[in-house]
């Protein structure tokens, strides 16, 4: 009954193991795991925020702020609400910190905050109302900050691990400035929104990097940087890849000359026949 079963399955087009990829579950043979990126996988875990850094750092919108029964699975203790409007529902079962309703987002207090839970070692939620854009920018400041990585480094982290990121211009203008309080002024620096060279394609995490590591990820389109799938120029004559075809190209000439095209288009008996 259950080899059927596997027949009807597909297997993951990434790993080939058989697990539930679509619904985001990490492959119990090579620890892959596909982010949520098409419309079903997204109705499926909509409820459960997404997961930033592992058993630390949530992200998700004010749905997902409200069922406390789901946060309590996933561990989380505490709640950063960076939307006043947004009521902080269960107080008596979280710690919640929020943010001041100002169109200059507070980095500085919300990056103290998550801090503090990291020390604490307690997971927390980020949330605004939809998740797309006050609270992502929370958690790239949150990274930027704490974990010495760089705008654009921090920001295709959080799009990857929740496609549906959507940062405006104003406030991505805001990420860039505290990039310039941290790191000093950053030259050629583009104020639009980065443009990644695999837009659209899901990306895909085999296991996740300690804290403290540094992460590399592909380089964006800039000028000058150089794409991890570009293939290196290999400066070799066309002619020397032959792959054994020099002596079939040598009796093929000779054979040629010696059975000269027959010019009156009549048949020519073959050998063997």
């Amino acid at each position: 009954m259950s080899a059927r079963k596997r027949e009807r399955e597909n297997p993951c087009g990434v790993c080939g193991h058989y697990h539930k990829y679509e619904e985001g579950e990490v492959c119990g043979v090579c620890g892959h795991r596909m982010p949520a990126a098409t419309e079903n996988s997204l109705l499926q875990v909509s409820a459960f925020p997404s997961e930033i850094l592992p058993e630390f750092l949530y992200l998700g919108s004010y749905d997902n702020a409200s069922r406390a029964e789901l946060l309590k699975t996933q561990g989380i203790s505490r709640v950063l609400n960076t939307v006043p409007a947004c009521q902080n529902l269960y107080k008596n079962s979280f710690t919640y910190h929020c943010l001041q309703d100002d169109q200059n987002l507070p980095f500085d207090d919300a990056v103290q905050f998550l801090e503090q839970c990291e020390k604490d070692k307690a997971r927390v939620l980020v949330h605004c109302m939809s998740g797309k854009n006050r609270s992502p920018a929370i958690v790239i400041a949150y990274l930027m900050k704490s974990k010495g990585w760089r705008l654009a480094q921090s920001y295709q982290w959080v799009k990857e691990r929740r496609s549906s990121v959507d940062l405006t211009q104003a406030t991505y203008q805001q990420l860039q400035e505290y990039e310039q309080k941290i790191y000093g002024p950053i030259e050629n620096s583009n104020p639009s929104l980065p443009i990644f060279s695999s837009a659209g394609m899901p990306s895909f995490s085999f296991g996740f990097s300690k804290p403290n590591d540094t992460v590399h990820v592909p380089a964006f389109n800039s000028p000058g940087a150089t794409s991890i799938f570009a293939r290196p120029i290999l400066d070799i004559p066309p002619q020397e890849f032959t792959f054994g075809a020099g002596q079939a190209q040598s009796s093929s000439e000779s054979s040629f000359a010696s059975n000269p095209p027959n010019p009156h288009c009549t048949d020519i008996s073959m050998d063997g026949s």
